[in-house]
């Protein structure tokens, strides 16, 4: 690992930890008081210093007092599993009998708990389990720096630790679809069958255009931390005061709105910071330098059941195109995405190609979560003991 890359690591662990603000505060304080020891030509620097250090230590108060609540008002819906010196985050419902266990991830470096619409549609026909990545809703930290291949191991660390039973069916979107492939090629004893929705294709990454989104998304996490660690989120104002009449603060998070419930969880800097770590591998020189242990090529999945479902168009894909302006170069680009996320078939002899409905992008598990649930119902079937192996 590179010098450069560990210390931007290593300020990324300190900006996790919510007390950092607080830390960070006294930094200017100190200072300020050196200058107003040194005399009258000093004051004014002394005094402005600590102007800036009552507002930090303000905004982290502020911040460390949201944490405080969020932590009462939405407890670990799951249960939170140790895996060797910190936890993971656990949701595990429904009874699926015979059938395999199916395991969601979503995209980015968002909390399992990101795709309970799809988990709450499951848990009524198949045992569903969602995993927060650490860093992610409500798992701890973990240690940096924050890879796929690191994540692999530790997803299939918490499953043979959670008493959960294998094998598994794994879901994954986007760049959960990537880690769900690594998953299942460090251990496909594990897995019974693997389905990826519109993944991410590591050659996407290293062979595509260059896209700002990507390339700026490390800088842009970072940069959250540090608002939210300073009490600089609005959406905590907002939703205290939509709740600000409910009854009791210790109602359960599946009572309200997932996606808001997350949003609050994920004011914690330890989200930003954790998905800042991670993002840098979908950059050209993050690829280069991890993508021997993410990548998953032809062959390596052998025999293992399959299926890739993705919209048969880019369709929502407008900030890909729009970063090429000439209309030829703009057809190779798609082109290029349509077909270079067809490599996941190469990985196992038995897979198989899903569209999904029509008009849908690349954020379908959102907008047709019963599509999904039925595709991935339909495979389990194929899955269980006694039932045909044909995909």
């Amino acid at each position: 690992m590179r010098p450069g890359t560990r210390a931007a690591d290593a300020i990324l662990r300190l900006l996790g930890r919510d007390w950092a603000g607080s830390a960070i505060a006294l930094l200017p304080a100190a200072v300020g008081a050196w200058c107003l020891a040194l005399g009258s030509g000093w004051r004014i620097l002394g005094g402005v210093l600590w102007a800036v250090a009552l507002a930090l230590g303000l905004g982290s108060l502020r911040h460390l007092v949201h944490v405080a609540r969020v932590r009462v008002r939405y407890p670990p819906p799951g249960r939170m599993v140790d895996v060797g010196g910190y936890r993971m985050h656990l949701l595990a419902e429904g009874d699926g009998g015979p059938r395999p266990t199916v395991v969601w991830m979503p995209g980015g470096h968002a909390a399992g708990y990101a795709m309970y619409p799809l988990h709450a549609l499951a848990r009524q026909q198949m045992r569903s389990v969602l995993v927060d990545r650490p860093g992610a809703g409500w798992s701890d930290l973990g240690p940096f720096p924050r890879t796929t291949a690191a994540e692999a191991v530790e997803l299939i660390e918490v499953l043979e630790r959670s008493g959960e039973t294998g094998p598994y069916v794994l879901v994954g979107h986007s760049f959960g679809g990537l880690l769900m492939a690594n998953v299942a090629r460090r251990r496909p004893d594990l897995v019974a069958a693997l389905v990826l929705l519109d993944p991410t294709p590591p050659d996407a990454v290293a062979f595509g255009p260059a896209l700002p989104a990507l390339r700026h998304a490390p800088r842009s996490q970072t940069l959250l931390a540090l608002r939210h660690l300073f009490g600089l989120h609005p959406l905590a104002d907002r939703k205290d005061a939509d709740t600000s009449d409910a009854p009791g603060i210790s109602e359960a998070p599946t009572s309200e709105d997932p996606a808001q419930v997350l949003a609050m969880i994920e004011l914690r800097t330890k989200a930003n910071c954790a998905a800042a770590s991670i993002l840098r591998e979908l950059t050209p020189d993050g690829i280069t330098r991890d993508g021997w242990q993410t990548a998953v090529h032809d062959g390596e999945l052998g025999s293992m059941p399959l299926l890739l479902v993705a919209p048969r168009d880019l369709t929502g894909g407008g900030e890909i195109f729009d970063a090429v302006g000439d209309p030829q170069e703009s057809a190779r680009v798609r082109h290029f995405f349509l077909t270079v996320r067809e490599r996941f078939l190469a990985a196992s002899s038995r897979a198989r190609r899903v569209y999904t409905p029509e008009g849908t992008g690349h954020d379908f598990p959102d907008r047709v979560p019963e599509f999904v649930v039925q595709v991935v119902d339909s495979l389990l079937d194929q899955c269980t003991p006694g039932a045909p192996k044909s995909l």
